[in-house]
């Protein structure tokens, strides 16, 4: 039950999967195509809502949208569409919905052009997650220069539904940042990992 002690960022709260994903997922770095396209799909889907709303509806999404194969989400028809828009599994919005598949067919474009979504992303930050010292919550920013530049390029690549705020939750959830509180168990151990 050591588990049950650590000391964990304040937004972890007590639900079991919110525990879970802080001590497993979030601030973890992150490479593989298919799981960087989901997050910025999901953190996308959670604008103006909770993430703890989305980590219950993860496995809905994956269902919904092909385990966020970008190929096969390209494709998506008007059919589909509505299938999606029909589904009470997933958030649906309609323009959420449409950011989704359009984010597919430019994660495509992307990934032609730049070799990876991972290679991509990861030179924002010289292909090692920054480091910071959080000692609360109410230091984290919301924001910050290098989610702005990331937010600007996607969105002159086409991308939707990626504003500077959804590109720092992002680039929180993928590790591309450690932003774990410095009194968090996570944070020296993701602080001692090699990449």
């Amino acid at each position: 039950m050591a588990k049950a002690c650590r000391q964990r960022c304040p937004w972890a709260g007590n639900d079991p999967l919110y525990i879970a994903y802080h001590d497993r997922e979030w601030g973890a770095p992150l490479h593989d195509e298919r799981r960087l396209f989901e997050m910025l799909i999901l953190e996308g889907a959670q604008a103006g809502l909770s993430w703890i709303t989305i980590l219950k509806k993860r496995e809905n999404y994956r269902a919904a949208f092909d385990d966020f194969d970008p190929r096969k989400m390209a494709r998506y028809d008007a059919r589909r569409v509505r299938a999606l828009l029909d589904n009470p599994g997933i958030v649906r919005n309609r323009l959420k919905v449409a950011a989704a598949i359009r984010n597919a067919e430019m994660v495509l474009a992307l990934q032609a052009q730049e070799g990876s979504l991972d290679e991509y992303l990861w030179r924002y930050v010289e292909g090692k997650p920054i480091v910071n010292a959080w000692r609360s919550l109410k230091e984290v920013p919301a924001r910050t220069p290098l989610s702005d530049a990331l937010s600007k390029d996607l969105v002159r690549r086409g991308f939707k539904f990626v504003g500077s705020t959804i590109c720092y939750a992002f680039m929180q959830a993928v590790g591309m940042v450690n932003d774990h509180t410095t009194d968090c168990f996570r944070h020296r151990e993701l602080a001692n990992r090699r990449q």
